[in-house]
């Protein structure tokens, strides 16, 4: 099994679930609310967002095999 699927999905998921954060976090700012916590709220989403945008990011370069070429060459 794989697990670059549910990586990729998982993703996907904490990068709506970090946009909706900072969305509330910008509103909560306009009305005024002075809540300390509330700037952490997007940190929750943000750190593992951090996790799997650079295992996605890496996967193509540990994934490449040193003697392979591709289809150009």
């Amino acid at each position: 099994m794989t697990w670059t699927p549910l990586i990729r999905q998982a993703h996907r998921w904490l990068s709506l679930a970090f946009a909706l954060a900072a969305v509330a976090n910008l509103v909560a700012l306009a009305l005024g609310a002075n809540a300390p916590w509330l700037g952490f709220v997007a940190v929750v989403p943000l750190l593992p967002l951090l996790v799997t945008g650079l295992y996605l990011f890496a996967l193509p370069y540990v994934a490449r095999r040193p003697g392979r070429q591709g289809a150009g060459a």
